[in-house]
């Protein structure tokens, strides 16, 4: 089995102990209860983990809890203070090297004449990945079932009715690993995304939120200048149609709940914790 597989099952075996987690939240299970519950021994599950993220479970676990996710919120203004810093804050997993590109008007008109986007599914870190791409950028990225590849390339192309849709395994895996195992000094990832002016600002908003850092739809609102449509906001985080790159999963609600996730409130518990402990640990 290879790194990417690896990754990708142990991704959904974090995710079976994070939703027994939620399911026994009020007295936290011990790593004994977790380990048997997703078929492992107590020490293979700990070394699922230290392999996935370089934490023990209970470490891990503490960071996708509710009261973390509150105290994250608590006291920060993350979004202004990484504007204050140019681009974003310090530490980001990929600072400065995810360049957005919108879908000119007549690009959209012309529904894709003359376009060729690569496509292919490939095994990540937080399960399987559809990833498609244009000459000019990303377009799609997204988490899926890998018998999900025929309804994603059908919106893929009703998005695009005159594009050619390409089937390139090979592109794709090598995308992906850019994407989830950068090299490193990485070159910069460009994305070419098609949304309208209000949700494009969201997104370019959603890349200045550096890794480990969460912050409110509340928040993300009022740095818009936009305090009363938190709902609005809302609505553009979720249509966000590249996963991961655009971290719309470091919104939650005021509350600590994690609020909507397209790809799946598991994974997006997977995603925060992720990236907190890598966070937390030196450079």
């Amino acid at each position: 089995m290879n790194e990417p597989d690896e990754a990708n099952r142990a991704y959904r075996t974090v995710a079976r102990a994070i939703e027994l987690i939620r399911a026994h939240a009020d007295r936290q299970p011990e790593l004994a209860e977790i380990a048997q519950a997703v078929g492992l021994s107590e020490s293979h599950l700990q070394r699922v983990f230290a392999n996935w993220v370089g934490i023990s479970p209970k470490r891990f676990l503490q960071y996708v809890t509710k009261e973390h996710a509150k105290r994250a919120l608590a006291g920060t203004d993350v979004l202004s203070a990484a504007a204050a810093c140019g681009l974003s804050g310090p530490g980001r997993l990929h600072d400065l090297l995810v360049v957005a590109e919108a879908v000119s008007p007549g690009e959209y008109r012309n529904g894709g004449v003359g376009l060729d986007i690569a496509w292919g599914m490939h095994a990540s870190p937080f399960g399987t990945a559809f990833v498609a791409a244009t000459p000019r950028g990303i377009c799609r990225l997204a988490f899926v079932e890998p018998a999900e590849a025929g309804a994603e390339c059908a919106r893929l192309q009703a998005e695009w009715p005159h594009a050619t849709l390409r089937h390139a395994p090979a592109e794709a895996a090598a995308l992906l690993a850019r994407i989830f195992d950068p090299p490193p000094q990485p070159k910069p990832l460009h994305l070419w995304i098609r949304g309208s002016n209000f949700q494009l600002q969201v997104w370019q908003a959603l890349l200045r939120i550096p890794p480990g850092r969460l912050v409110s739809y509340g928040e993300l609102a009022a740095y818009l200048q936009v305090p009363h449509a938190a709902r609005a906001v809302g609505n553009a985080v979720g249509a966000n149609p590249v996963a991961y790159l655009i971290p719309c999963h470091r919104v939650i609600r005021a509350g600590g709940e994690p609020g909507g996730y397209r790809w799946g409130l598991s994974r997006k518990r997977a995603l925060i914790g992720w990236e907190a402990a890598r966070s937390a640990q030196p450079a």
